[in-house]
């Protein structure tokens, strides 16, 4: 079984994801709640202020430093 490596949640992009984006919708989500995409840099930005004009961004960590919890299941 091979390994696949994780790529950037931009449509379209099959570059391999250097960032987690976690994020929460309020409306939908509790709190402390985590959502996650992932994205390569040159996607990182333009991810980011999507769901920064919405109010959902809560964070953005380099991939190699990310730390899933049960709260932030990677979807």
């Amino acid at each position: 079984m091979s390994e696949e490596k994780p790529i950037c949640s931009a449509k379209g992009c099959r570059a391999d994801a250097l960032w987690v984006l976690a994020w929460n919708n309020p409306k939908l989500h509790t709190p402390e709640r985590r959502k996650t995409w992932l994205a390569c840099d040159e996607h990182r930005e333009h991810l980011s202020q999507f769901l920064g004009v919405r109010g959902f961004l809560k964070d953005v960590v380099p991939l190699s430093e990310w730390e899933p919890t049960e709260q932030s299941p990677e979807t």
